[in-house]
Formats: structure tokens, sequence, C-alpha cells
């Protein structure tokens, strides 16, 4: 009798942690790659349409002032990993990471404490598919940073066509093997996404997926692959590449994710599945950043603003603008809290929960970030609310975003204490990261 109810209570208990587990959504991660603010129609875009992106936008929550955690890829993805500024890992001070003997030596080593390996640890699958850029080996692989499956590419860039990256080397990976195969990137890593979608889950996933569109090199796709003998650089970004081109890249990027939320409902999974878009940086030279200032590779606005919204039916409204200020690290506090996972305590996320926005229209929290970079530029900046003080390769600059989001009326002279202000508080922080390397 004993033993019959023994066997019971471990079925109700099976039973139970697989409704619990089917309860916790699913969750899909996407980041574009150099997407600018306006870059979407349904931000602004005027001479192309996004209509899938535009949909997805419309059936959550848009995002009018989401932040970027860098201005530059790496360390963005770095603050996406570990909830974390970038600056407090080895790894996020590189700006980007580039297959040198230095940088080759260092890597993101999260398995303690990135979004995969504690979405893991609660009970959920993970994979990551598309671009990797944090690090390059046995020991700094996706594999090896809480993610069961990957594919995609490790470098900052390759070939659409060719899938070649820096010195002709072939840069697409299943896993920790190398895959040789025709088709455009954006579409195989849509077709792994919708094949990954397909499998039979017995648990929630998460799934990290990077695209590499609309970066450079810009091919659309019916474009033939380049000369291996032209390095994937920034000489190649500045030299290459035509208007026409990045309307395709955006085309098929746009095409791949109206793919992929059709299987989503296709599939049943749609309803149990909350699905954020965004991207790493602001855009390049083909891209549009609307009313701010500058682009990538700077701490203005026009580099570190980005698109953003998030979808998750029956928990958050659709058509529904929210303008709180919003930053990379706080989609990683999100996910976690929506997985219901633990954070590490050694580890505390400079992140926050954004679920009270999202599924509750919360009030407006006033947030203060900060930006810097360091290799390539020599550029910091500080968000207090509505107020951003910079200093760049050309002087100090304030700003009151309330009034002046395009960055235009430097007020550094008649603010002067609110700009000491703001500067003290930057230096304090600055106390607290890592010193910054400089470009090998």
């Amino acid at each position: 009798m004993n033993s019959k109810w023994f066997i019971l209570a471990a079925v109700l208990l099976v039973l139970n942690n697989f409704s619990f587990a089917q309860q916790r959504p699913n969750i899909i991660y996407i980041m574009a790659d150099d997407l600018g603010y306006a870059d979407l129609s349904c931000y602004g875009r005027k001479d192309y349409q996004t209509p899938h992106l535009d949909k997805l936008a419309s059936q959550g929550m848009k995002f009018t002032n989401a932040y970027a955690g860098a201005p530059v890829c790496t360390p963005t993805r770095t603050s996406f990993m570990t909830g974390r500024y970038p600056a407090r890992t080895s790894i996020g001070l590189l700006e980007p990471w580039v297959p040198s003997k230095r940088d080759s030596a260092i890597g993101l080593h999260a398995a303690d404490h990135s979004v995969a390996a504690l979405v893991k640890k609660a009970g959920y699958e993970t994979a990551l598919i598309g671009k990797w850029h944090l690090g390059v080996g046995p020991s700094f692989s996706p594999l090896d940073n809480g993610f069961d499956y990957f594919f995609g590419i490790y470098t900052g860039a390759a070939d659409y066509i060719s899938h070649k990256g820096d010195g002709g080397k072939n840069d697409l990976y299943e896993n920790r093997n190398p895959v040789y195969t025709k088709g455009y990137t954006t579409e195989l890593l849509g077709t792994k996404t919708i094949s990954f979608l397909k499998q039979a889950h017995n648990k929630p996933f998460f799934l990290s997926l990077q695209f590499t569109a609309p970066h450079w090199p810009w091919q659309g796709p019916n474009d033939p692959a380049l000369p291996d003998s032209i390095p994937m650089s920034a000489k190649l970004m500045q030299t290459m590449g035509k208007p026409d081109a990045y309307k395709e890249m955006m085309k098929s990027l746009d095409d791949q994710v109206g793919v992929i939320m059709k299987t989503l409902d296709e599939t049943g999974l749609a309803a149990n599945t909350i699905v954020i878009f965004t991207s790493d940086n602001g855009g390049e030279k083909f891209s549009d950043m609307g009313p701010y200032a500058k682009m990538k590779m700077t701490v203005w606005e026009g580099g570190v603003r980005v698109p953003a919204f998030v979808r998750w039916p029956g928990k958050i409204k659709a058509n529904t603008v929210s303008h709180q200020q919003v930053i990379t690290m706080d989609w990683t506090a999100t996910i976690l809290a929506a997985a219901g996972a633990k954070t590490n305590e050694k580890y505390a996320l400079d992140g926050i929960d954004l679920l009270p926005v999202l599924t509750a229209n919360q009030q407006i929290v006033p947030r203060t970030f900060y930006w810097r970079i360091f290799q390539r530029r020599n550029q910091y900046a500080i968000l207090d609310h509505n107020w951003k003080y910079i200093v760049d390769e050309t002087g100090e600059y304030l700003f009151d975003l309330s009034v002046d989001e395009g960055e235009r009326n430097n007020l550094i002279t008649t603010k002067p204490a609110k700009a000491e202000e703001l500067k003290k508080k930057y230096k304090s922080w600055e106390q607290s990261v890592l010193t910054p390397l400089p470009l090998q």
C-alpha cells in the first residue's frame, strides 16, 4: 500500500513539475547587428518597408528610449550575456574583439553567471543562433557559456555568401564543428531557427537569435561573394557597399523574422513565447539614426539609441508605447525574471527587471546609464534621466534630452554646475569597473 502511494506521489510530482515548466514562457531574444534607431519603417524609415517587424512591434510594447550597453558590438554582447556593464568583464574591454594575438587569448568565461547558464540551471533548453563575437577557442565558445546548441559565426563579420571571415577563413559553425554550406547567412539563420522551433521541446526554451544583418559587408542575397584577398576590416566597410544592397539585407532580415513568427503560430508556441527585438548599437553609413546625432562607435545618441519592442500575447497589451529608458542589461534581468532563474550573487546585475513596465505599464523610473569607448575613440558619457554629459575628442558637452534629443544645443557653459555633478558621478562609476585596454 505504501509503495502505491509512493508511486502516486512521484507521478504527481512529475506532472506538477511538467505543468510548471509548461507555464513558464519560452523566450526568444532577437538582436540585429548595427541597426540604426530609424532603420525600421515603424521607427521612421521611408525608403523601404519592414512589414513583419512592424507587425511584431504592433503586437506588443514599443520603446522610444531604448539604449545599447555600448556603441559597438562585443561590449554590448558582453552586457547582454552578463547583465552587467561591459567594462566589468575583460572581454567587454575589447571594442570590438578582433582576431589578434592578444584578443584571441581573451573571451567570455561566464559558465556560472551568463544569462544562458542561469536559465539553463532553472530548467530551460538554451540555444544561440547567429553571431557570437565573444571569443574563440575551447574555453570561450557559446557551449562553454551556458548554451546547449550553437549555429553561427564566431567573429565580428563574415561574407554573407561564402561565410568566410578575415583572411579568407571559414567562419560558420555548428556547435564546435565547421560548416561548409551554400546559402545567404540571414536565410541560413532563419532556417536553423525554424528547425529549432519545430523540434519537440519537453521543457521551455531560451533562444538567443543574433542576426548578422545589417552589419557589413553589405551584400544582398543575389550578390557575389567577396574575393578572399579582401580583409573583413573597417577599410572594407568604408569603401564597399551600396544603399540598394542595404535595402535587400533589411528585406531579408524582415522576411526571416516574419517566417519565424509564422512558425511560432503554426507550432502553437506563440501564446507562451516572449519575443524581444533590439539592436547591439547604432547604425553605420547606410543607416538612419532618425533625429539622433552621429553613429556607431560614438557615445552620442546615434551610437547608442536603438529600436526595441517586446511581444508576449495575453501579458503585454498590443499597440502600446513606453518612454521608459531601458538598456541592454535590462533585457537580461527581464529574461531571468520571466524564467524564474536565480542570479549569481557574486555578479550583481546592472540591469533591472522590466516585467512591471511590460505587463502593467508601470510609470517611468528615472535611470542613470554610463558608456565608454576607449580603443578606437576617446569618449565617455553619462545619461542621468534627461541630462547627458559627453566627453569626446572635440571637447565637453551637456545636453537636456527632454528638449534637445538631437544633442544640438550644448549647455556646457550655461550649466557648469550640472556638468560638474555628472562628471563626478561618471568618475565615481569608472572607479568600479576595469581599466581600459589600449588598442593592440
